[in-house]
């Protein structure tokens, strides 16, 4: 995929200003972003969605592994019986769902696109969408929600209230739309990777193609594969590694293995 939003930086100084792009805000005189990240180590990849990648007619098992996963699941594994919370528990936990991972922060998203280092050969990408202007292309009864929170995003509990269910998220309108979803802490990855979910109004629905006719809200910056490895070395120098974001044996094991990776 390649867009005319598409930034392509040849060095760690310009890959910090594209991704600090746009982050004045004249109405509060200070550095604060309207834009979230993804990091992807593929530059051509869409953004699929795990329920999407399970192929087949997955729009009618969206229903089906939710109900599941709550039914198997401990009593006490999701915050309240809100069906947001328990979708952004199954996310979480692996459970392909309608919700993409984005991050608040450029630099986990920068993570996320290096961490892999059988990947070192192709170029990445991360992904900047502006999740505050988004929100005018939601229904009024979500603008309506939002506006009354005074907030950019939304929680279970601001959501639940107005929607109940994945159902009455398509019916309030025909056009599709992104909402984006801040989760509960529910553990240290969560709160370490500042992490939050984009949700479409529909199962099908693809965010990358719905962006692609909104060029306003997002752009893209392409990250050489040969840059990977310094700006690597330069996220695990300012700690941003697995050790930090997916706090545990697993995490610690990770960061070790690359740092004692030899080239």
């Amino acid at each position: 995929m390649r867009t005319e939003n598409d930034i392509l930086v040849k060095s760690w100084e310009e890959l910090q200003n594209a991704l600090f792009h746009n982050s004045w805000d004249d109405k509060i005189n200070r550095y604060r972003s309207s834009y979230v990240y993804r990091g992807m180590w593929n530059k051509d990849f869409e953004l699929t969605t795990s329920l999407m990648r399970l192929g087949g007619d997955y729009s009618k098992l969206e229903a089906h592994l939710l109900r599941n996963f709550k039914k198997y699941a401990h009593r006490d594994a999701a915050p309240g019986n809100s069906l947001w919370n328990w979708l952004a528990v199954a996310q979480h936990h692996g459970l392909p769902t309608r919700l993409l991972d984005w991050t608040y922060s450029p630099f986990v998203a920068l993570h996320f696109a290096t961490n892999n280092l059988l990947n070192y050969d192709t170029d990445a990408v991360i992904w900047c969408v502006n999740y505050v202007r988004s929100n005018t292309h939601l229904p009024p009864v979500l603008k309506d929600a939002i506006s009354a929170e005074g907030s950019n995003v939304f929680t279970p509990e601001v959501l639940e209230p107005v929607c109940s269910s994945l159902k009455e998220l398509s019916a309030f309108q025909e056009e599709d739309y992104v909402l984006f979803l801040e989760p509960p802490s529910l553990d240290g990855r969560i709160v370490h990777q500042f992490a939050l979910f984009a949700m479409m109004s529909t199962p099908t629905a693809l965010l990358s193609d719905w962006l692609e006719e909104k060029p306003d809200l997002y752009f893209r910056i392409i990250i050489p594969a040969r840059l990977k490895w310094e700006i690597r070395d330069k996220l695990d120098q300012a700690n941003i590694t697995e050790r930090v974001l997916f706090p545990g044996l697993n995490g610690l094991s990770e960061w070790l293995r690359r740092h004692y990776t030899t080239i």
